[in-house]
């Protein structure tokens, strides 16, 4: 989970006072934030130097990842008033912008999106920079995907000649001096050179055409997602009016990301001016959008359904009090539900510019349980009675597991969740049916795993130093995609098992799969089986009754090379499912 370090002074600051007399109380504040307090700075410390460690307990709220953002939910939370950000364009109602950049269509395949704005009348000092470079990093990384999808520059203003011009250039032929660099690189040398380029080379290396921003005279200001230049973009304490431009692959997440910087300048005293950004093709928002822009839908929520969610009956005046508590503009209505056919009465809620997590009925709810206060719902007694046990499916894997060790397998245990490369690339796959999650915070955990081999090669890859043979194994969920089920995926209970050695064959993998159904009571056939992961002629699928449960043979060297294994390897998986019954 995100954790940001805010300094003391501003934070209290932003709030309007420090109204907490102890750090229990204080903690007990945060969670209107889903946050808490994760350690105090040294007492001792300057005031202006102290520093809190705040860690966020929601990757859907990325406007709580600043001082300003926390310091905000805090301050209305508790009666503070919630704050208007008049500087805001909105679907047919753009605002006037003295500035403007340019996005040319070369840039479309590569980068295609930017927003920005322009922060004056400030002086800004150490702490402020500080927080202004950790929101930039916190929203890159976490919530931009290690800068894939959402990166961020700023810039002064007093050195750029407009229009700024956004476009695609070609890596070998463009250089310039980057930041804590003294002399000029191309873009691809600065991939290959720079400490910044080396850490992010994975977004454009394969690229051919690389994005660049300039001013309208050609001077540049940075190379994004990578770095900026030396000139026109490093920003110091001191500086007043910056430009914020923030570039990336999806227009939604990086306006929104775009919204929060806005929002937190602002309530730190800045004036905000928006910039034009004009498209040379078609944009989901239009070819000119005016940022910040807010493009939130309202979302409906019946009282119905919060009863259900929360367990308690509330009036829409309760609600509308608790969501304005969160900051959310609210009112009472009544509507037509999706699946419902009958109107019922409810509220119908906007979010504030810097959020966009209204993904459902479900959302409404539960701000109003936040703004109505966790303490004020009243526990209640379970009213059915239950008596717990284990599923037909957990206690066959136990007995899968106990066979298993007993053949000389080691167990392991590993996360569902992995990139495209480890999951797919490496193991010959084509990814058809891989399920991959649409708003993933790191690509290292980007897709859904829809086979346990890839896990147990994983582990393979890095045991070469250990006295072979290897023997390992793992039992647990995959999901792949399936129309035949309702919801268009299907997730199974799967038994992985990998041999690795010297005297790793067919044959010994045959005569371990023989062991295993033997000691299950379970009778089984096998036929030919053609499988990219596998040797071809080396390679056998199952078959429990007639049906599909499974494939085992001998890894191809092709895959062996991918993960860096230098002896045979041996593998299989079944469908537990298909076992059981």
């Amino acid at each position: 989970m995100p954790k940001i370090e805010v300094n003391e002074e501003i934070f209290y600051a932003l709030i309007g006072k420090k109204c907490w007399n102890s750090r229990d109380d204080f903690e007990e504040a945060l969670t209107c934030a889903k946050a808490e307090l994760d350690e105090d700075s040294d007492k001792n410390l300057p005031i202006g130097e102290r520093t809190l460690k705040i860690e966020l307990n929601d990757t859907n709220r990325p406007d709580l990842w600043g001082t300003a953002g926390c310091a905000r939910q805090l301050r209305i939370y508790h009666g503070g008033k919630r704050p208007e950000y008049p500087f805001f364009s909105r679907p047919g109602n753009l605002k006037k912008a003295a500035r403007k950049v340019k996005v040319q269509a070369n840039v479309k395949n590569v980068r295609p999106y930017l927003a920005g704005f322009v922060a004056s009348g400030k002086t800004i000092s150490d702490p402020m920079l500080r927080d202004m470079i950790q929101t930039q990093e916190k929203l890159a990384w976490n919530f931009g995907r290690k800068r894939r999808s959402i990166s961020m520059g700023l810039y002064r203003i007093s050195l750029i000649k407009w229009p700024i011009i956004y476009k695609g250039a070609d890596p070998d032929a463009v250089s310039f001096t980057p930041l804590q660099w003294d002399s000029p690189l191309t873009l691809r040398e600065i991939l290959k050179q720079h400490p910044k380029g080396k850490e992010y080379a994975f977004i454009l290396e394969n690229e051919s055409v690389h994005p660049l921003l300039t001013d309208s005279e050609g001077f540049i200001l940075s190379y994004p997602p990578i770095i900026n230049s030396n000139d026109l973009g490093a920003v110091q304490v001191g500086d007043s009016d910056i430009f914020v431009e923030l570039t990336g692959t999806d227009i939604a997440s990086l306006t929104l990301a775009a919204s929060i910087v806005a929002c937190d300048l602002a309530d730190n005293g800045f004036t905000i001016e928006p910039v034009e950004v004009e498209y040379e093709y078609d944009t989901p928002f239009g070819r000119n959008v005016v940022t910040p822009y807010y493009f939130q839908e309202p979302v409906f929520c019946s009282l119905f359904r919060i009863e259900r969610f929360l367990g308690e009956k509330l009036t829409a005046d309760e609600c509308v009090k608790a969501l304005e508590r969160m900051g959310v503009k609210a009112e009472k209505a009544k509507d037509r539900e999706k699946g419902q056919s009958v109107e019922g009465e409810g509220v119908r809620a906007w979010l504030p510019e810097y959020r966009n997590d209204f993904l459902h009925a479900a959302d409404v709810a539960e701000d109003v349980m936040i703004g109505r206060s966790l303490g004020s719902f009243k526990p209640q007694r379970p009213s059915d009675f239950t008596v717990g046990r284990l599923l037909p499916i957990t206690l066959f894997s136990r007995q899968v597991k106990e066979i298993l060790a007993g053949m000389g397998y080691q167990e392991m245990i590993y996360n569902y969740l992995g990139s495209r490369k480890d999951l797919v690339e490496n193991m010959r796959g084509d990814g058809n049916k891989i399920v991959r999650i649409s708003n993933p915070m790191t690509e290292n955990y980007e897709y859904v795993r829809d086979s346990v081999l890839a896990s147990l090669m994983s582990s393979e890859s890095v045991s070469g130093h250990s006295v072979y043979p290897h023997k390992i194994f793992e039992i647990g969920k995959i999901a792949y995609l399936d129309d035949a089920d309702n919801y268009r995926s299907a997730t199974r209970q799967y038994a992985g098992f990998l041999h690795a050695g010297a005297d790793a064959s067919f044959n010994t993998a045959a005569a371990e799969l023989q062991t295993l159904f033997y000691y299950l009571s379970r009778e089984y056939e096998v036929a030919e089986a053609s499988d990219p992961r596998f040797i071809p002629g080396r390679a056998a699928a199952i078959f429990y009754q007639g049906k599909s449960a499974g494939v085992f043979g001998e890894i191809h060297p092709e895959v062996l090379e991918n993960w860096g294994v230098k002896v045979p390897c041996t593998a299989g998986e079944i469908d537990l499912d298909a076992l059981l019954h």
